[in-house]
């Protein structure tokens, strides 16, 4: 049975709205001004301790006309969907968003949580990129 609701699966929200609660608690608990690696590993306690499976600093490789050009690694993988990354900034900016759609297309995932720990209250962002399989995409071809 598909769980799919406007485009997005309930499960992925609930984790969504999951991370986000235990970054909120990581938050409350550090305050801000720490480097991003250290708010990182807060969140990887948390994530372990609530049982969720999450992977950091997954390695997803980049392609251009199908050669392999870089890669990148992201902050976090949680449950092998949603794509977290976390930033220690001011302020989130554009340019922040943009990577995350970025690492969503390269690691053709389609749930992206960007959490930044660098203002008094915690500010987060959450991107959807729908990825489809080959076989599930329109024929363009007409």
């Amino acid at each position: 049975m598909d769980n799919r609701k406007n485009g997005t699966h309930r499960g992925e929200d609930a984790l969504t709205r999951r991370v986000i609660g235990l970054a909120m608690k990581v938050h409350r608990t550090l305050g801000c001004g720490f480097l991003e690696s250290i708010y990182v590993s807060a969140l990887e306690i948390e994530l372990r301790n609530n049982g969720i499976f999450y992977q950091r600093e997954k390695r997803f490789h980049v392609f251009y006309e199908g050669v392999e050009i870089g890669y990148f690694d992201a902050d976090l993988v949680v449950e092998n969907r949603l794509v977290t990354e976390v930033k220690a900034v001011e302020a989130l900016a554009v340019a922040h968003s943009v990577q995350l759609v970025n690492y969503l297309a390269a690691g053709k995932l389609e749930l992206g949580l960007l959490l930044n720990f660098g203002a008094k209250s915690l500010e987060f962002k959450t991107k959807t990129r729908l990825y489809l399989q080959p076989s599930e995409a329109p024929d363009l071809q007409s």
